[in-house]
């Protein structure tokens, strides 16, 4: 039997679970350390800095490219997504990749159509199958050293920030700005994997089940415009109309005018409203497909006229993305 037909691969590693496990039951502390308004705004702040890493470093940079920067913000964007504790860079944007050429498809690493919602929601990411980096998905990046390094020894940015969070504010930080921001962190990054493939609206035809949902949308600063991100991928942008709501889209502007980062990708007209040239029965198969949620069979292939599916592994055509 080959390692691809091994049932117990797909089991869940003690090495990752068993501390996996572990944070979720030292959430429990909270109650020897008390709330106050100001322990939940730290909280808070700890959940989206890191989400922001997890969001504009993880994803939009390191997986999709979505704007540019130099080496040592890239480096420090890297450092700011494994404050998150999943796993290395390199690792993370390999199979985000993969995800995306197989999205809801039988290959699909993490498709709640395969394995249901916990399998893509958490299962997937403690199995032993996937403890490797593929190197070869991420080599634009797997070049610099620096990040190789960070990704072998992805647990130093989460422990040395566990270990500064005590010193200098012993268990109340240690929980509050540790532990249970980490905790939320990981949900709330899962939920694009699982729930945004299983509830909300899809506005774009595309070849799998993704979907639009404000409300992950403000959990995740704009992964939840998922349905967007899945029509075309290599946008720095996923909210593309004003009342989408995209905080980590608001911080890269910001930090595109201070010259740090450069070449934000944004959809043209044509992209976003692509939607208009639907004939009634795309626009049903739309509407029927926004209700039926997670018991929707992934599409067999795109309707006869529908505007193309843009990939993540190929270079965004120029025609079609401004800087």
């Amino acid at each position: 039997m080959t390692d691809a037909d091994d049932p117990t691969l797909d089991r869940p590693a003690k090495v990752a679970s068993v501390p996996f496990l572990a944070f979720h039951l030292l959430c429990g502390l909270a109650f020897f350390t008390g709330f106050s308004w100001k322990l939940g705004i730290i909280a808070l702040g700890s959940y989206y800095l890191r989400m922001f890493g997890v969001t504009a470093g993880y994803h939009r940079y390191f997986s999709h490219r979505a704007f540019k920067t130099n080496r040592v913000f890239q480096f420090l964007l890297a450092w700011l997504a494994q404050l998150s504790a999943q796993k290395g860079v390199l690792w993370w944007a390999a199979h985000h990749r993969h995800h995306h050429r197989y999205s809801d498809a039988p290959e699909d690493i993490h498709s709640p159509a395969r394995k249901g919602f916990w399998w893509s929601h958490v299962g997937w990411i403690l199995a032993r199958r996937y403890d490797e980096t593929d190197l070869d998905a991420i080599k634009d990046f797997a070049r610099y050293p620096e990040l190789r390094w960070l990704d072998k020894y992805h647990l130093v940015p989460a422990l040395s920030g566990l270990a500064l969070s005590w010193i200098f504010g012993g268990l109340e930080l240690f929980v509050w700005a540790g532990v249970i921001p980490t905790v939320l962190l990981w949900h709330g990054t899962f939920t694009i994997n699982s729930l945004s493939h299983i509830f909300g609206t899809r506005r774009y035809l595309t070849t799998d089940t993704s979907r639009n949902n404000w409300l992950l949308a403000l959990v995740t600063m704009g992964e939840g415009w998922h349905n967007n991100h899945h029509y075309h991928q290599n946008t720095a942008n996923q909210g593309w109309f004003w009342w989408e709501v995209d905080l980590t889209f608001y911080m890269l502007k910001v930090l595109s005018w201070l010259g740090v980062v450069s070449g934000l990708r944004l959809p043209t007209e044509s992209t976003r409203y692509a939607f208009r040239a639907y004939t009634a029965a795309q626009r049903a198969q739309l509407n029927a497909e926004s209700r039926f949620g997670m018991y929707l069979p992934r599409p067999a292939a795109r309707t006869p006229g529908q505007p193309p599916v843009l990939g993540v592994m190929a270079p965004a055509p120029a025609a079609l993305l401004k800087r």
